[in-house]
Parts: C-alpha cells; structure tokens; sequence
C-alpha cells in the first residue's frame, strides 16, 4: 500500500496536532452528485451498486475527484450484515429498505448465527481492498457498520419506522429476545470491521442511527453497551498505524459523557449538540467530529460559510476536532455549495491550529 500523503483526518481523531481541521462528510458519496446518479443508473439498482466492486470504487472516489475532503469513506450500506443472515434485504422505490423476512418469531431469533464476513460480504472486503488500492495514499479509507440495534430495529421492524412499535414492544415484553438479537449484531458487527480493517480500511466508524429513539436507561442497556463490547473487539492497530475507531448515535447528545467513556476516540455529534459545550464535557478523552445541519447546505455559500466560522469559533483552538455534517448530506444538495463549505473549513480553520 502507498505511503498515506495527507494523514490530518487520522491525527485530528487521536487528538494529535493537525494545521487546520480535516473535513468529510456522512454520505459524501451519494445522490447530490450527479456523476453517482449516473453511475447508479449503469448498476441497475442500489443494491447491485453496492455489490459491483468495481462501482463502489468508483462512487467513493467521485467526490474526491470533485472536493479536497480530508477522508473516503466506503460505498456500502448498513444493512448489508442482516442481508448476509438471510434476511433479504431490498429496496423499495420511494420507501427505502426493507427485509423480506423480517424476525416475528422466536425460532427465527434463535436460529440467527454471525455471518462470516469473507464468505458472506465479500464484495463488501474487496471494494475496501480496491479502493485503498485506487485511493493510491491520497487520503485515509473509513470503513462502517451500522450500531447492533439500528440493525436490530430494521431487523424486527421489517424496514424504516417512525414508531419502533415492534422492537420496543420486544424490548419490554420480551428483553431475552432483542438481548440475543443484539450480542449476534454485536459480534456480527465486530467481525465485519476486523475484516474491513484487515483489507486496509485506517478509520471505521459505528453509525447508530437509531440509539436516540431509546429511553434514558434503555439506551445504556440495549445500544451503548454492545456498541462499548464491539470497541474492545476492534484491531487498533494495523501496518504499524493506530486504527481510530468513531461511534455516532444520532440524537445521543444527552448521553455525550456516557458515550465519550466507551472505549472509541472519536464521538460524532449530531447539529442539536453545542460543540463547544461537549468539548468542556468530553475534555481530553475523544476528538469530537460534527455538527453542520445538513440543511444548511441549501442557503448562500456567504451564510455557509458564516456557519462553518461559528462552529469552528465554538470549538475554539487546539486539537482533536473533524468537521463534518450532524447527519448524512441531503440528496438535494447544490454540488457547489459542498465546495464552499470545504474551502471555508479548510481556509477558516487554519489560525486556530497556528502555534498550538
């Protein structure tokens, strides 16, 4: 593998010093780019996007070609491990993600088992192989899974919800059953990102998507405690490098001094959170990597802009923070103004790292 040239995304995760603030963003590769959009018309479907090496390649390396981000991160999907249990998983037009045989029966539950990773996601190991390979030492390659109980709650919903009726009815009724669903996930998920990190991925990052639906005491128990077991099972160091580990649980920022204690170095703060705050909170333990609202992204660079100087102003000097969005980009968003808000993180960041 070639020599990584611009190591500021790794460095700003385990707090190092850095000469400005590394930028990326959650979905960076996706619908708002139209050069994706015709790529994902060749493939066919998303699923058959995600399943052809050669065209997850290319789609993670499209906005490198169009914007000087900090990071790739891997084309893929989070749901691609219940895929693997036999679960089926598609996509409705319109209705996002669904199984066609979602868990509605104990014996269902019982039967679920960790699927290996090279025998069952292999598409998935080899488009990270492909892309470190293609990515030729630019920038680091981040590699992801989805949270055991974001799994969990598409796993038992059946597809997206707004409710979680299902899962929280099982989480009160039945406990035992969502606690097997989600020890399977959490090694499943454990598995899944040693193998990413064996192929060459030098970040990953546990999106728990859905931990913020969870009630107070419910969230420790049911998502940050397996997500804390997945941590101390990650490989930290490969090619003599340590490999930073970052966990988002969108709408967690009440529980940001419970999360910043899990083990991983990094913590991803939705736009709710007040980053300079979390950084008071989290002190010296995480770098902390946010907190954009994606919808800002719609208005005048002059406003985006005036956004990224406050932001970067309530982080203040010093080390450890990764700009990103609070959630994925919107499929709606003007090309151009991603553009602006790189150059404005990049340019607007520099004299906060000057002499630190």
């Amino acid at each position: 593998m070639s020599k990584l040239k611009n190591d500021t995304f790794l460095r700003a995760l385990l707090r190092q010093p850095t000469d400005y603030t590394p930028v990326w963003l959650m979905r960076q590769a996706g619908r708002y780019l139209p050069e994706y959009r015709e790529t994902r018309k060749r493939a066919g479907s998303f699923l058959d996007l995600c399943k052809n090496t050669d065209l997850a390649t290319e789609v993670t390396l499209q906005p490198l070609a169009r914007y000087p981000l900090d990071a790739a991160i891997l084309f893929s999907d989070i749901l691609t491990i219940p895929d693997a249990m036999g679960l089926g998983l598609y996509f409705s037009e319109g209705e996002g993600p669904k199984f066609e045989r979602p868990l509605r029966e104990e014996w269902e539950i019982r039967n679920l088992s960790v699927p290996d990773p090279v025998d069952h996601l292999g598409y998935v190991i080899d488009a990270v192989s492909q892309i470190r390979r293609a990515l030729d030492g630019s920038v680091p390659l981040i590699g992801f899974s989805g949270s055991p109980f974001t799994l969990a709650c598409y796993m038992v919903e059946g597809g997206g919800s707004t409710t979680f009726s299902r899962i929280k009815t099982m989480l009160f009724d039945r406990p035992d059953l969502l606690h097997h669903i989600l020890d399977i996930n959490a090694r499943a998920v454990t598995a899944y990102l040693n193998a990413q990190i064996e192929a060459g991925a030098q970040a990953v990052m546990i999106f728990d998507s859905w931990g913020g639906a969870l009630a107070y005491g419910k969230y420790q128990e049911f998502s940050l405690d397996y997500m804390q077991r997945i941590v101390a099972g990650l490989t930290r160091e490969r090619d003599g490098r340590q490999v930073p580990v970052i966990v988002f649980t969108k709408g967690g920022g009440l529980w940001l001094d419970e999360i910043a204690s899990c083990g991983a170095d990094a913590v991803g703060l939705d736009w709710t959170v007040d980053l300079g705050a979390a950084r008071a909170l989290v002190g010296d333990r995480v770098a902390l990597q946010g907190n954009l609202d994606p919808n800002a992204l719609f208005a005048q660079p002059a406003m985006i802009e005036r956004e990224v100087a406050r932001l970067l102003g309530d982080y203040g000097q010093g080390h450890g923070h990764v700009f990103n969005l609070g959630h994925g980009i919107s499929q709606f968003t003007p090309p151009e103004h991603v553009a602006a808000l790189v150059d404005a993180v990049h340019r607007l960041s520099l004299p906060y790292h000057a002499g630190v």
